[in-house]
Formats: C-alpha cells, sequence, structure tokens
C-alpha cells in the first residue's frame, strides 16, 4: 500500500507507522488522516501483524499538531469535519484490535499530543516535548484532548496544561504519567521494537481481550467491570491458543500461538 504521508514498514509481526511530513513537522492535515484511516483499516486485517508502533520522520517531531495552514481559514462546518475525521482516526487506534505503541521523537502538541494519548503504550525520546497549547491559537483540542488526557493524568494537571497551554518536557511527561518511559533518542526505535515483539510472542487473542477488558471496563463501574472480565475470561477457554499456552508451560517450551 502506497501513501504520500506515510511509511509503512513491516519486520517479525510489528508494523511501524512512520509519519512522513518532517518539512511540516509531521503535522496532521486531511490528507494524512485520511491515509492513516486506510493504513489501520489494512493492518487490521493484516493477521501477521500483531503490534503497530506509531512514529514521526525526522529528527524534530513525532508530530507537531494538526496543520494549522489548513486549519486557518476553514469555516465552522470544515472545522466540525475536520474534528470529526480526527476524532475517529483517534477512535480507530484507541480501539485497535491490536496494541499500538506511539515512539515520540519530538515534539508532540496539539494533535500529535493526542494521537500519542489515543495509543496504548507511549515511550518517548530524551527530546520530546508535550503540550495542548491549542488555547494559544483561539481554539480548544479537537481531536479527543479535553478527554482523554484527563482520564490519563486527572483532571487537574490536565486542567493545567490544556488552560495554560504550557508544554512539557520528557522527564515531567514521564512524571505525570503521561509517557511510559524516557530514552536517549538513538535508543527510543529499538526499545519501542523489542516491546512489540516481546508483546507479538504472546497470545495474541489474550492480547486483544486485554485490551478490550481495559478500555470498556474503565468506562464501567467496578462491579459491572469485573463481570465483564470475568465473561471474557471464560472466553479464553474456547481458544486453541489456550490450550497451547497452558499446555507450553507444563511441558516447559515455548508456546507456538496460532491466534485461533
Amino acid at each position: 500500500m502506497d501513501f504520500n504521508n506515510l511509511l509503512l514498514a513491516k519486520e517479525e509481526m510489528v508494523a511501524v507507522v512512520t509519519i512522513n511530513r518532517p518539512k511540516a513537522l509531521n503535522a496532521l492535515n486531511y490528507e494524512t488522516l485520511m491515509e492513516m484511516r486506510a493504513c489501520f483499516a489494512a493492518l487490521q486485517e493484516d493477521a501477521d501483524v500483531r503490534v503497530v508502533i506509531i512514529t514521526g520522520a525526522g529528527e524534530k517531531a513525532f508530530v507537531a499538531g494538526a496543520d494549522i495552514a489548513y486549519m486557518q481559514n476553514l469555516a465552522p462546518s470544515a472545522g466540525k469535519a475536520f474534528g470529526k475525521l480526527g476524532h475517529e482516526v483517534m477512535r480507530t487506534i484507541e480501539n485497535f484490535p491490536k496494541p499500538v505503541i506511539a515512539a515520540i521523537n519530538g515534539f508532540a502538541l496539539g494533535g500529535g499530543c493526542e494521537l500519542a494519548i489515543s495509543c496504548d503504550i507511549r515511550m518517548a525520546s530524551q527530546n520530546a516535548k508535550f503540550g495542548q497549547p491549542e488555547v494559544n491559537l483561539g481554539i480548544i483540542p479537537g481531536f479527543g484532548g479535553t478527554q482523554r488526557l484527563p482520564r490519563l493524568v486527572g483532571k487537574g494537571i490536565a486542567n493545567e496544561l490544556i488552560f495554560s497551554g504550557n508544554i512539557i518536557d520528557a522527564a515531567e511527561a514521564c512524571r505525570i504519567g503521561l509517557v511510559n518511559r524516557v530514552y536517549a533518542p538513538d535508543q527510543l526505535l529499538p526499545e519501542c521494537r523489542a516491546l512489540a515483539t516481546r508483546i507479538a510472542t504472546r497470545g495474541p487473542g489474550a492480547v486483544r481481550l486485554c485490551k478490550e477488558a481495559i478500555n470498556n471496563g474503565m468506562e464501567m463501574d467496578l462491579a459491572r467491570a469485573c463481570t465483564y472480565e470475568a465473561d471474557l475470561f471464560a472466553q479464553c477457554f474456547s481458544s486453541l491458543d489456550q490450550k497451547e499456552g497452558m499446555s507450553a508451560f507444563l511441558e516447559k517450551r515455548a508456546p507456538n500461538f496460532q491466534d485461533k
């Protein structure tokens, strides 16, 4: 599959999606969002891919934000359509049946931060910067930032970042729980690949159900969420991978999961 603004590479059950607009600091415009939607639709059907990594081209930016040059003269109706497309793409990533890791290699501002927090796991390089600076442009976060960021770091911290438009470094992002780990720039992608490969060797159906249980259960009260988890747990015992995983454990060998 060919794209104008994305690069797609696949190796050993891991796909790396690189947003490739380095001259625009990988800013998200309409075409890029449409390509991301198509890319993830294809990856969902690709049985050879079990984990996806998202990163940005170049050394400066993961995604510096939504494309301001594109947005500058939008009418309200066009602004709403652009926001709806952004929301659709972020929900696609958030609900993607395979784990998605953000390898944040530079600026992750506005739409870039929103992209990162729609991923399951966030890893950052030491030179990464984070923020929701939309108020500096006279707008609000439009791709889910006002909703996902408070759920991730807490309402007070999210309020401070969103109301002030302040930009924070990778160390502070890690401290508040916005990212999981921080690495030297040259170690970021190798570390993300290592984690992705580790996840890809686990039972794919079980990993898929774990993501489903976490995402959906977080929106339920605890009692209902535990009942939901129990139902998914029971579902595992209808799979061949459950038989294989437990047999391999008892036989002291590595499992050969087939996603069946």
